[in-house]
């Protein structure tokens, strides 16, 4: 019997007033392959990701992780299942150190307890694996560091470690690149890389830059106007008529 997808939506549909932003999208996700979702400004690609996640309740059709019907799931309980996000504005703890930052992370995924004093002290273990992540991530040197006073790339790289410390079995990243100056880029990439190397994870992408795409993606799936309109293999996809004019679009924009 075949294993079911590492993540499914059938139908996923949702409507704001008389728009309908995602309609009627299913696609399979399956482990160890890396999938990038595409399209020009407005297509529904960022709402697509937030109905998966659970930001947005759908108005109509379902989430499987692993062939279980997550769909009544706020975004904890999806996390709780496996699934994890890094978001396109940066979502971290601004008080404290990098190093604080990804430990709270590494102590959520071991359930070890909120009480940081008598647990860090404890927990050695916890601690290194916190330092292993830094190191992972190129944030060794700035371990002590608030992530006001890291560079934009550093953030986005930060929030890459507390994604990775989760251990999610599906990753998720809304435009990672965004804001990037050009050398801060290759090292968020190789970090989505490596993650996808490893073979044992899901990743989703949300990209506009297509040299990204390309150097990434197993897969593209293209949305427009909130439809699923190309899947495939992504030399297929590009060359495809039917989403040339998305891909022209798609070139000429940074924002989506």
């Amino acid at each position: 019997m075949l294993s079911p997808p590492a993540l499914e939506t059938r139908g996923l549909t949702i409507r704001f007033g008389g728009h309908v932003a995602v309609n009627d999208v299913s696609c399979r996700f399956m482990k160890g392959r890396l999938t990038a979702i595409v399209g020009p400004n407005g297509a529904g690609k960022t709402t697509y990701f937030n109905l998966i996640s659970g930001q947005l309740h759908a108005s109509a059709g379902k989430v499987l992780i692993e062939g279980s019907d997550v769909t009544g799931l706020g975004p904890a309980g999806r996390a709780k299942r496996g699934l994890g996000r890094a978001f396109q504005l940066t979502n971290l703890f601004p008080g404290l150190t990098a190093l604080e930052n990804v430990r709270l992370a590494v102590q959520s995924r071991a359930q070890a307890g909120w009480s940081l004093l008598s647990v860090w002290n404890d927990r050695r273990d916890l601690i290194a694996r916190a330092e292993t992540i830094l190191e992972q991530v190129r944030l060794s040197d700035k371990r002590y560091v608030t992530p006001s006073a890291l560079s934009h790339g550093d953030q986005r790289k930060l929030e890459v470690a507390l994604l990775i410390a989760m251990e999610p079995k599906i990753f998720m990243f809304d435009e990672p690149t965004a804001g990037m100056s050009v050398d801060e880029v290759p090292t968020v990439l190789e970090l989505i890389q490596d993650i996808k190397d490893r073979g044992n994870a899901t990743v989703l992408l949300v990209e506009h830059k297509m040299d990204v795409v390309r150097s990434l993606a197993d897969r593209i799936i293209v949305l427009h106007n909130g439809n699923l309109v190309a899947d495939g293999e992504p030399g297929a996809v590009i060359a495809s008529p039917v989403v040339q004019e998305a891909y022209l679009g798609l070139e000429a924009s940074s924002h989506g």
